[in-house]
C-alpha cells in the first residue's frame, strides 16, 4: 500500500512515461493514403485570428477548469474576455507565424483518473493532461477551422462517430444495433468483435501522425504550427499538492487537449480501409461486425482482423488483444473462434459498449438493472447530503444528477418488458416521494404537481426527436439505414414511414419499428418544423394536450 503522496506521483509517472512510443524516423514508413483529393489552393494552410474571434472563444470557456502549471483558471479569462483578447489575438498570431508554441504551452500537469480495478495498479489510471487556458483557445480556434476544412472535403469517413458534428454515442449505438437487430430478426447470425487499442491516444507516433495530417490536405503554416505543437512535451503526475519531476512526452496527443482528439481521429481514420465488414468507430473505441451464415462470412471476418492487425503494427498502434472481445448473435450462431496475432480473442455473453450493456440476446434487462442501480444511489447521496425538502432543489438535484443515467442514449436500448419499464420508473417515484408535503399524493399527483411525466412518456418524445433530427441531417447519419419513406402518402403528412415486417419481439421494438405509428400520426405542422428547438415546443405541446405534461 502507498501512502505518500510524492511516491505515487513519482510510481504514476514512470508507468505513464514508459507507455510511450520511440518511433525512429528513419525506418521504412508505411505508405500513407492521399485522403485529400483537392487541389493546392484549397488546401488548409493558414488561418485569420482577430480580437473579435478571440472573444468569442473566450466567452465560450466553461467556467471554474481546474488551472495548468501557470495557475490562471478558464474562469478568470471569461471574466476579462474583453481585455485580453487584443493581446492575446497578437500573441497567437506571432506564434502562428513563426510556427512556434510558448514551453509553457507544451507542458502538462497530469491528474490521474481512476477508471477500475486495483488502485496500486498505474495502468487502471488515465492520465488526463492540464494545459495552459490561453493554449486552449488558440487549439479551439485551430480545430475548428481544421473540423471545417474535414467536412467541406469529405475527409473523415462514415465510420467515425467520435469528435465529428453530428455524430455522437447515440448514432454509433443507433447505427451498430440496428443493423444487427435487423440481421438477428431476419435468422441471420451475426459476429461482433469489440477493438481494443493498448493505450490509445499515448501510442500516437508524431511523424506518422504529421504524414496522415499533410495528406488530409492540411500543409503550411497550420501543419507547422501543430508539428511544433507536439514537439518537446513535457509532463509532470499532480497529486494533492505534490508533483513529480518533468519527463519528456516523446509520443502521443494530450488527452486533456483540444486538439487531441481531433488529431487521433485523423489517425485512425484509414484503420478499415481495405475491411469488407462494418467498423464502427467512437474515436479509440472500435467494433469490427458481420453475419456469420457460412464459411465464406466467417472467414472474411478473420481476414479483416488481420487486416487490421498488419495496419496496426504499420503504423504503431497495437491493439491489446487481451482485452478484444467476441460476441456472438443469433440463435442459430455457430459460435467460432477469431484470433489476432496467434491469440484466441475471448468470449463474453455481455460486454460493455460506449456506456451501455450489449448482451448477446439483445435484452436490455442488466442495462437498466445497471443505471437503476447508479441513480438509486446518487438519489441516496442526494438525500443524505441535503436537508431541504423543498420541489426546487430536489427536482432540479433528480433532473441534473439523476435522470440523466436513466435517459442516457435511451433511444438505443429502450425497454419494452414491464418488469424493466417499472424498475427504471421506480427511480422517479422514489425520488418524488422526498419532497415535503407529496408524500400522501399518488404517483400521477406527484408528477402533475411538480409539472413532470413519466420516464416512458419522455422516452416516447426522445424517440419521436431523434426522427426528426435524422431526417432533417442534423443527426448525420443516412435516414434510410433506419427507415422506408411510405409511397401511401393520401392521409396525413408528407414524410411518413413504412412499417416493415418483422418477426420477433427484437425487431418488433427496435427503434426503426417502434417509431413509425407514432411518426405517422403526427400532425403536418409538427413534421415540417425548420429546427429542432421548434419540433421540441411542437411536439411538448401535443403531450401536454393528449399524453400529459412534460
Amino acid at each position: 500500500m502507498i501512502n505518500n503522496n510524492v511516491d505515487m506521483c513519482s510510481l504514476l509517472n514512470e508507468f505513464f512515461s514508459s507507455v510511450f512510443t520511440h518511433e525512429n524516423v528513419h525506418d521504412v514508413l508505411p505508405e500513407v493514403d492521399n485522403t485529400y483529393k483537392g487541389d493546392q489552393e484549397n488546401k488548409l494552410q493558414d488561418i485569420v485570428i482577430t480580437p473579435i474571434l478571440v472573444r468569442k472563444y473566450l466567452e465560450k470557456l466553461k467556467p471554474n477548469k481546474s488551472p495548468a502549471e501557470d495557475g490562471f483558471g478558464s474562469t478568470l479569462f471569461r471574466e476579462i474576455a474583453q481585455v485580453v483578447d487584443a493581446p492575446l489575438c497578437l500573441l497567437f498570431r506571432q506564434s502562428f507565424v513563426d510556427g512556434e508554441v510558448p514551453l509553457d504551452w507544451r507542458r502538462a500537469n497530469i491528474t490521474a483518473i481512476f477508471k477500475s480495478g486495483s488502485r496500486k495498479d498505474p495502468s487502471n489510471y488515465r492520465p488526463v493532461s492540464l494545459t495552459v487556458q490561453a493554449c486552449k483557445v488558440m487549439e479551439s480556434i485551430l480545430r475548428d477551422f481544421i473540423v471545417e476544412h474535414l467536412c467541406k472535403f469529405d475527409l473523415i469517413k462514415d465510420t467515425q462517430h467520435g469528435f465529428v458534428r453530428g455524430r455522437s454515442c447515440l448514432s454509433n449505438l443507433l447505427t451498430f444495433l440496428e443493423c444487427v437487430r435487423e440481421y438477428v430478426d431476419k435468422g441471420v447470425p451475426v459476429d461482433v468483435v469489440y477493438l481494443d487499442f493498448r493505450k490509445a491516444f499515448d501510442k500516437v507516433p508524431h511523424h506518422r501522425l504529421m504524414m496522415k495530417v499533410r495528406a488530409h490536405g492540411i500543409d503550411g503554416s497550420v501543419a507547422k504550427w501543430i508539428e511544433n505543437w507536439l514537439k518537446n512535451r513535457e509532463q509532470r503526475v499532480v497529486l494533492n499538492g505534490e508533483c513529480s519531476n518533468w519527463n519528456r512526452v516523446l509520443s502521443g496527443v494530450p488527452q486533456g487537449s483540444v486538439l487531441g482528439p481531433l488529431l487521433f481521429v485523423i489517425y485512425i481514420n484509414d484503420m478499415d480501409g481495405t475491411v469488407v465488414n462494418r467498423l464502427l468507430k467512437f474515436a479509440d473505441d472500435s467494433k469490427l461486425f458481420g453475419p456469420v451464415s457460412n464459411i465464406t462470412e466467417i472467414d472474411s471476418i478473420r481476414q479483416d482482423l488481420k487486416t487490421l492487425f498488419d495496419w496496426s503494427e504499420d503504423w504503431l498502434m497495437l491493439f491489446n488483444i487481451e482485452k478484444c472481445k467476441v460476441v456472438h448473435f443469433g440463435a442459430n450462431n455457430p459460435k467460432c473462434t477469431y484470433s489476432m496475432n496467434n491469440v484466441v480473442l475471448g468470449v463474453v455473453e455481455e460486454e460493455r459498449d460506449l456506456g451501455i450493456l450489449v448482451q448477446s440476446n439483445l435484452k436490455v434487462s442488466s442495462q437498466c438493472a445497471k443505471v437503476a442501480k447508479t441513480a438509486n444511489k446518487i438519489l441516496g447521496m442526494i438525500k443524505r447530503s441535503f436537508s431541504s425538502r423543498d420541489s426546487n432543489t430536489i427536482v432540479s438535484l433528480y433532473k441534473a444528477l439523476v435522470r440523466p443515467h436513466l435517459e442516457y442514449c435511451v433511444q438505443a436500448w429502450r425497454p419494452y418488458f414491464k418488469k424493466d419499464i417499472e424498475l427504471l420508473e421506480g427511480v422517479q417515484h422514489r425520488a418524488t416521494k422526498i419532497i415535503e408535503g407529496l408524500e400522501r399524493m399518488s404517483y400521477e399527483q406527484r408528477l402533475s404537481s411538480l409539472g413532470l411525466t413519466t420516464l416512458e412518456t419522455r422516452r416516447i418524445r426522445g424517440d419521436l426527436i431523434e426522427v426528426f433530427k435524422i431526417f432533417k441531417a442534423y443527426e448525420n447519419v443516412d435516414y434510410c439505414e433506419f427507415f422506408e419513406l411510405s409511397e401511401n402518402n393520401l392521409r396525413g403528412h408528407s414524410c411518413k414511414l413504412f412499417k416493415k415486417r418483422v418477426k420477433t419481439n427484437i425487431g418488433k421494438y427496435s427503434f426503426s419499428n417502434r417509431v413509425v405509428e407514432l411518426w405517422n400520426n403526427l400532425p403536418e405542422d409538427v413534421v415540417s418544423c425548420n429546427n429542432v428547438v421548434s419540433f421540441k415546443v411542437k411536439i411538448d405541446h401535443l403531450f401536454k394536450n393528449d399524453w400529459g405534461f412534460i
